[in-house]
């Protein structure tokens, strides 16, 4: 006997979930304990923004994965839509970094009378390119290989070195993020210090953010992978990790020449 109920199409209408308004309650407390934390030093509600964004994405990644792995929703032409979603999105952070960079070369190219039409202003210590900076380059360089051999090996079968690839790129990504924080703990101009550092922070800052969730991207991604998820031609959820990953490459290298080595006006 057929089943009247079953789907006569190849999308994957979802069930209702719980999980999209949660989340977004929950960025909303992080948001708003992020500046009570940084105005009035009260970490209490931004801690509670902090763990209910982590439970919300957890819990809504894994009705996701559930439904692709598990369930056998994602078909190969909810695959394409996916793949859309993805690229759309990486579009969406490209023009958020261009607004930073518009700021940046807004400041540097035309200097205002504000800093004596200097670039950049007197005073002004900047980081030596050609030290952590160059570093740093190679290290994201060298992860944008990594999660490539990656990617590669599982499309070829070979999950062992799927996997060992990966871990090097999880590693190389929490090593960048160490070597920038270092940075900021020794550079010698603060937030709030002038045009020149708002912008360099706002810029260097947000990259390192998305360092950050690219590396726990790639993190669940690996996790995934040591317990078998992902196979040769079905492996969307760490392809799309990787899209991100080289992203975040791509805005290093025009943060680093841009504004490491930077215009000096």
């Amino acid at each position: 006997m057929s089943d009247s109920h079953a789907p006569n199409h190849n999308y994957h209408l979802v069930d209702p979930s719980p999980w999209p308004i949660f989340c977004s309650f929950a960025a909303f407390l992080l948001f708003f304990g992020a500046v009570l934390y940084m105005h009035f030093d009260s970490p209490w509600l931004f801690a509670v923004g902090v763990i209910a964004t982590l439970f919300g994405a957890y819990s809504w990644w894994g009705d996701v994965i559930k439904e692709g792995e598990h369930e056998g929703h994602h078909t190969p032409i909810v695959q394409l839509g996916l793949r859309y979603g993805m690229f759309l999105f990486i579009i969406s952070e490209v023009m958020f970094f261009v607004a930073w960079f518009w700021a940046f070369f807004n400041a540097s190219v035309f200097p205002a009378e504000a800093i004596n039409f200097v670039w950049p202003p007197e005073g002004v210590e900047t980081l030596d390119p050609w030290h952590l900076p160059l570093v740093n380059t190679l290290v994201l360089l060298l992860s944008g290989c990594t999660v490539t051999w990656a990617h590669h090996s599982l499309v070829e079968g070979d999950r062992k070195m799927f996997i060992q690839m990966l871990l090097f790129t999880v590693l190389l990504g929490a090593f960048f993020t160490c070597i920038q924080a270092y940075e900021y703990m020794h550079a010698t101009f603060g937030f709030a210090d002038g045009i020149y550092s708002s912008t360099f922070y706002m810029a260097t800052g947000f990259h390192g953010f998305h360092v950050l969730i690219g590396t726990v991207f790639l993190l669940v991604c690996l996790f995934r992978g040591i317990k078998g998820h992902f196979k040769p031609d079905h492996h969307f959820g760490f392809e799309a990790a990787a899209w991100y990953w080289h992203f975040v490459d791509v805005v290093w290298l025009v943060l680093f020449f841009c504004i490491y080595v930077g215009i000096k006006g």
